[in-house]
């Protein structure tokens, strides 16, 4: 019933799709990840987004971006409490598969997650130490939400672990599900039973309702991992490594720490500079543009894994192919997603309400840096799992440097306009100085455009 040129193009995406979903190769189920991911990006995408306009709707702007500055401080820091544990796990857990060191998966996994929710916990001591003594600097109307984000810390924390975990043994959803699709809903109903039930529609009732949602989502993800490794490794000794370990989580935490925060800077001193009102504008810009985000981050969550193991191969060819093959799979789908969303952009803020508008020519300037993000790939993943930590950290440091020079020069100057200028600038001397060091570490280029290895090159090994 289908016109045959149709017909002929199914016919062969199916044909090209089955190997992808039916294959037991390294290559076949690293696409099924990322196209996993990707789908749960997408659905986590739309769910954030219908989630935070509500939000946006219920409080009113200056609330809102109240509770965003205060969770986005919260994520952020849960983030780094870790101490890269979330991130080595995936690093170690390979390897580890690999050589049947059954011992040393079962010390990792334990150690990771004591050690995340105990650096965690410590952390929020000293964050509620801090507010005690200084909470007379601070603006009144965000005291109590930051207490409440303090008490979030060991559940963040503990969930990037679990979601680490998953990621390592490639079960997307398992990973990706509780913190993007699941925590997000419970947000919002928890918010909605509260205004239901009488309470105050502003930013210490949002603030308590991720709180729940947080500690429902992670203690649920945390059984549900717990029995599934269960079933995967037969029970017995545990090894712990925990200096070698350290030696690899600490860079790692420096590098994700670092680029973690040039992916939330710019809220963060924006929430510094300016009202909670200019906030709420500038995070729903940067929010809209996140529906391009999720691509890279899809590509992140099957590349780490392939890189991994082509290290272990020592197969430069190999690994320059996954390379670019990751820079192209994160660079066409952005330019295509990030086009569509710059398209409908001034409709979509305006979803949040009438003054969100203003932040519709920011979007453009976001996507530029975006983009120029996604032409690179997943490099710094390239880099951390070939062991090139302490490289990535200077990287990374004078990347966040220049971030933050940018930010605080640009805000008080421009505004919002700033902000986004800023961010975009910030992601491009990112993406530069990636490239540069790709290439001076392997010998290859990391773009979106860049052809094969030629010559002895090709043989080489790492």
């Amino acid at each position: 019933m289908l016109p045959s040129a149709l017909r002929h193009r199914l016919y062969s995406l199916l044909r090209r799709l089955v190997p992808v979903l039916s294959g037991a190769d390294p290559r076949s189920r690293a696409q099924r990840m990322a196209l996993t991911a990707f789908a749960i990006r997408i659905l986590s995408a739309a769910i954030a987004f219908v989630s935070q306009i509500v939000l946006a709707r219920l409080m009113g702007e200056f609330e809102y971006g109240i509770f965003i500055f205060v969770w986005v401080l919260a994520v952020l820091f849960g983030n780094l409490s870790c101490l890269g544990f979330h991130a080595s796990i995936i690093r170690f857990l390979p390897e580890y598969n690999t050589a049947a060191a059954l011992a040393e998966i079962r010390g990792l996994t334990m150690t990771a997650r004591i050690f995340a929710m105990l650096s965690a916990t410590a952390l929020a001591m000293v964050g509620g130490a801090g507010l005690w003594l200084f909470g007379s600097m601070i603006e009144g109307y965000y005291i109590i939400p930051l207490y409440l984000g303090l008490i979030t810390l060991p559940m963040i924390a503990l969930g990037d672990v679990m979601e680490g975990t998953a990621r390592a043994h490639s079960w997307a959803i398992a990973a990706m599900g509780p913190t993007y699709i699941a925590r997000p809903l419970l947000i919002l109903a928890f918010m909605l039973l509260a205004s239901s039930a009488g309470m105050p529609h502003d930013a210490t009732t949002a603030v308590a309702a991720a709180l729940a949602a947080t500690y429902v989502t992670t203690l649920g993800q945390f059984l549900a991992m717990i029995w599934r490794l269960g079933k995967h490794y037969v029970r017995g000794p545990k090894k712990v490594e925990l200096w070698r370990w350290l030696r690899v989580s600490v860079p790692i935490f420096l590098v994700d720490g670092f680029g973690f925060l040039l992916t939330n800077s710019d809220v963060v001193i924006v929430g510094l500079y300016l009202k909670p009102g200019d906030v709420a504008i500038y995070f729903a810009a940067a929010k809209t543009m996140a529906l391009v985000h999720f691509v890279m981050f899809a590509v992140k969550a099957a590349a780490g894994p392939r890189f991994s193991a082509a290290m272990a191969l020592r197969d430069r060819k190999q690994l320059a192919e996954i390379a670019v093959e990751s820079a192209r799979w994160s660079f066409w789908p952005s330019l295509a997603i990030g086009g569509t969303v710059i398209a409908a952009g001034d409709f979509l803020l305006s979803l949040f309400g009438p003054a969100f508008t203003a932040g519709t020519p920011l979007m453009a300037i976001l996507l530029a840096g975006i983009l120029a993000k996604a032409f690179v790939g997943p490099a710094e993943t390239l880099l951390t799992m070939a062991g090139r930590q302490k490289l990535c950290v200077i990287l990374y440091a004078g990347a966040l440097a220049a971030n933050i020079a940018l930010n605080v020069t640009l805000i008080p100057l421009f505004g919002l306009t700033g902000a986004a200028a800023a961010t975009a600038g910030a992601m491009f001397a990112e993406a530069a100085i990636l490239h540069v060091a790709v290439r001076h570490t392997f010998g290859f280029a990391l773009l979106a455009l860049a052809g094969a290895m030629s010559g002895n090159d090709k043989n080489e090994a790492i």
